[in-house]
C-alpha cells in the first residue's frame, strides 16, 4: 500500500510533533451546524432573560443567547422567546413572579455581563417561579476570548440546579470529517464544542482516521490512522500537538479505549493471527491478552466499574455484545434481539449499554437494560453507527445519513428529543463525547 500524505508536522519513528496545538489551531471550514429536529413533549418552560451588558462586549453570540440555545439543545427545556417576555429583569429584585406565571414559566434566569480590559464577568440568578425561590446564583469570569466557555459554564450550573445532574455543555466532541474531490479524499480529525462551534482541526490525512477516544482528563485522544498505509493506534496530546504511535504491529491495530486512570488502553490486535482484545500499559508498552477465542473479538470499552469491559464478538455466529466483569471472568452475552449487535458504549452508571443494532436490513441505535435485559431500539433512521454517550448519561450522539450526507445526530438517552450536527461540507462521522473534567 502507498504511503499516505498527511499534514502533521515533522515525522519521527515513534513521535510526531503536530503543528496544530490546542490554542493555535485554525478554525475549521467544516464547523458543524445545528438543526433541532425534535423536541421533548415534557420539556420544561424556562425563560433566559437577555443579560444586561456594560463595557465592550466581544463579537459573536451573546452569553444569554448561548445559554438559551444550550438548554433548548438538551431537549429537556423549552425556552421562551425574548420577544414574548412581559419584562426584562436583570436581577432578582426586578423579577415579578406573577408575570412569569401568566406566561406558564417554571423557571427564570436573569443576569448581567460586564467587561473590564480583557475579562468578562457574568452575574446570574435562577429562580423557581411557582415557589418564588432563588435556586442558584453566582459570579463567574473568563477572558473575552472564552465567552462561549463562560456561557457553557452557566448552562451547566443551571442544568444541575434544576435536574440535579451535572450538565455536559462544557464538554467537547471529537469527530472525523471526510471531503471528496474527484479521486482525492481528505480526512480531518476535529474537536469542537458540543454545539459544533469552535471546531479545530487536529490531524489531516488522505488516509482514513477512525475510532477517536478521549482520555479521562480530556487532554489526549487515542485513534486509529492509516497514514503509513496500514492501521496503527496513536495517542495525541492536544495541548502540545505531540503524537505517539503506540501500536503498529503486523495485522490489525484498532479500537482503542482508555482506562479510568489514563495509564492503559484496551485495543484490538491480530498480531498473533486472530483478532483479540489486549490491554497495553502506556508507560512501557507491555501487553496483556484479555480474550482467547477462535472468533473475532473487537471494539472493547470499559464498563462503569473500570474493572470489566464490553466487547463485540462473533463467537455465537454473528456479531453480539459480550461482557467480562474482570480480566479472568468468563464472557457473558448481553444482546439477543437480532443477528447483528456491535460497537458497545455503556453509560457511566452501569444501567445501560448502547450499540448498533440491525433490524429489517437497517442499522439503528439500541440499548439494553443491564438489569432486566430489556432491549429498546432508539432510532428509526436506516444507517446509524458509532454511538457515544454523554458523560452525564442524558444524551447520545451517533453518525447517520441525511440524504447523501453523513451527519451527527444527538438524541436524549431514552430516544426523545433530537438535533443534528451536519458539517458545512462533506461527511461527518466517528463521534466521541469527552468526559466532564472537574
Amino acid at each position: 500500500m502507498r504511503q499516505g500524505k498527511h499534514t502533521v508536522g515533522h515525522q519521527f519513528p515513534l513521535l510526531i510533533t503536530v503543528i496544530l496545538s490546542l490554542l493555535a489551531a485554525p478554525v475549521s471550514s467544516d464547523e458543524l451546524l445545528i438543526r433541532i429536529t425534535k423536541g421533548a413533549d415534557s420539556a420544561i418552560p424556562i425563560s433566559v432573560v437577555p443579560f444586561t451588558e456594560s463595557g465592550q462586549m466581544p463579537a459573536g453570540e451573546k452569553i444569554s443567547t448561548i445559554v438559551r440555545n444550550d438548554l433548548q439543545m438538551s431537549g429537556e427545556f423549552d425556552p421562551l422567546a425574548p420577544e414574548e417576555m412581559l419584562s426584562l429583569p436583570s436581577k432578582g429584585s426586578e423579577v415579578y413572579f406573577r408575570d412569569w406565571r401568566l406566561l406558564g414559566q417554571r423557571y427564570v434566569l436573569v443576569g448581567q455581563v460586564s467587561s473590564s480590559g480583557d475579562t468578562l464577568q457574568a452575574r446570574y440568578e435562577l429562580y423557581d417561579v411557582s415557589q418564588e425561590k432563588r435556586l442558584a446564583g453566582a459570579t463567574a469570569s473568563a477572558p473575552k476570548s472564552a465567552a462561549r466557555s463562560l456561557a457553557h459554564h452557566i448552562s451547566d450550573r443551571v442544568y444541575k440546579a434544576i435536574t440535579g445532574v451535572q450538565g455536559a455543555f462544557s464538554t467537547k466532541l471529537a469527530y472525523v470529517t471526510l471531503e471528496r474531490s474527484g479521486n482525492k479524499s481528505v480526512y480531518r480529525l476535529q474537536v469542537s464544542d458540543v454545539d459544533g462551534k469552535r471546531a479545530r482541526v487536529r490531524l489531516e490525512s488522505d488516509e482514513p482516521i477512525l475510532s477517536p477516544a478521549w482520555s479521562p482528563d480530556a487532554k489526549k485522544l487515542a485513534y486509529v490512522s492509516f497514514e503509513t498505509g496500514k492501521p496503527a493506534v496513536y495517542v495525541h496530546e492536544l495541548a502540545s500537538g505531540q503524537r505517539q504511535r503506540v501500536a503498529d504491529f503486523q495485522g490489525l491495530n484498532s479500537a482503542p479505549a482508555w482506562s479510568d486512570d489514563g495509564r492503559s488502553l484496551l485495543m484490538t490486535l491480530s498480531k498473533d493471527g486472530n483478532a483479540e482484545i489486549y490491554r497495553m500499559n502506556l508507560a512501557n508498552g507491555d501487553l496483556k491478552r484479555l480474550t482467547n477465542h477462535w472468533s473475532i473479538d473487537t471494539e472493547p470499552t470499559y464498563d462503569h466499574t473500570g474493572k470489566g469491559f464490553f466487547f463485540t464478538s462473533d463467537r455465537s455466529g454473528g456479531p453480539q455484545i459480550y461482557h467480562k466483569s474482570s480480566d479472568n471472568a468468563e464472557p457473558r452475552r448481553i444482546t439477543f434481539g437480532s443477528r447483528y449487535n456491535a460497537r458497545p458504549r455503556p453509560d457511566a452508571t452501569g444501567d445501560f449499554v448502547y450499540y448498533v443494532h440491525q433490524r429489517d436490513r437497517s442499522f439503528h441505535i439500541a440499548r439494553t437494560d443491564l438489569e432486566s435485559g430489556e432491549e429498546t431500539v432508539l432510532t428509526r433512521t436506516e444507517s446509524d453507527e458509532s454511538p457515544s454517550v454523554s458523560p452525564n448519561g442524558r444524551m447520545l450522539i451517533y453518525a447517520t445519513k441525511q440524504g447523501e450526507d453523513s451527519v451527527l445526530t444527538v438524541i436524549a438517552a431514552d430516544g426523545g428529543a433530537a438535533y443534528s450536527l451536519p458539517a458545512s461540507s462533506g461527511d461527518v462521522r466517528e463521534p466521541a463525547w469527552s468526559p466532564i473534567v472537574r
